[in-house]
């Protein structure tokens, strides 16, 4: 089974409008509610790519109760620790000349609720498949991703890390099964631009010498990279199409590697 963990999960309000001017009344011309989050956008397109996965993390409040309803109508079976306070947050994506994003807070995340998480996590078997992604809400350790990896090692659980710069770096060492940051995220991890093929396939393999299984860079339209567990290389272009919404572009391709 794929389990997938979203810490701060949210229900995503996506607006489109003609212009979008500050301090005015904008009025839209299309609009979207949808469930997010890294770990829950996975699941949902495993779904769609006909793979079941259980979704793990936290909700809260009316936003909460909506956003596992929504799922729930995916098709997506889901285990989340339910909060006592707050409400889960609500993230706003404004689609006009450009892309601008207003994101919630989300609820706080107690010790006691942490536990409950972890007592979830231990029913993982041998076999089994955990997706880790996105950021980590202030209300939780900033080591939370160690935690689990630690707890998990040596169960034979294969562990999918979708993390930036040196939340990403600390888990090396768990060797997990995939990690896919994109060609600006690895950069940054070293402090240098990376401007070829060669060059991001040299600090993939870095990052494989540190611990990484499956190295998978994400580059936008210029496709995709995956340096293997064998050292293989692959290159992928990426597909032909007109953009209508870039969230979710890369969770996307950890379910679709997933699936593959």
């Amino acid at each position: 089974m794929i389990y997938t963990v979203t810490f701060n999960p949210s229900i995503d309000y996506i607006v489109r409008l003609e212009q979008f001017t500050t301090g005015e009344i904008n009025r839209v011309n299309y609009e979207q509610i949808l469930p997010g989050g890294k770990g829950i956008n996975v699941s949902i397109v495993l779904k769609n790519l006909g793979h079941d996965s259980t979704a793990l993390g936290f909700l809260a409040g009316f936003t909460g109760v909506a956003m596992q309803q929504m799922l729930h109508s995916f098709g997506i079976t889901d285990d989340f620790v339910r909060l006592d306070d707050g409400f889960s947050r609500i993230n706003v994506k404004i689609k006009a000349e450009s892309e601008t994003e207003i994101n919630g807070q989300g609820p706080v995340i107690t010790e006691e609720a942490q536990r409950a998480l972890f007592e979830k996590l231990d029913r993982l078997t041998h076999g089994d498949t955990l997706v880790l992604a996105g950021s980590i809400p202030n209300t939780l350790p900033d080591d939370i991703y160690e935690r689990i990896m630690e707890r998990l090692d040596g169960r034979g659980i294969r562990i999918v890390v979708d993390a930036t710069k040196n939340l990403l770096r600390r888990v090396l060492k768990y060797r997990p099964f995939l990690i896919k940051p994109n060609n600006h995220e690895l950069g940054e991890m070293f402090g240098t631009e990376l401007k070829t093929d060669d060059e991001i396939v040299f600090h993939a393999k870095k990052l494989q010498e540190e611990g990484a299984t499956n190295v998978l860079i994400s580059m936008a339209g210029d496709g995709a990279i995956l340096l293997t567990a064998e050292g293989v290389f692959y290159r992928s272009a990426a597909p032909k199409g007109a953009l209508v919404n870039s969230v979710g572009a890369g969770d996307s391709m950890v379910a679709g590697f997933l699936a593959g």
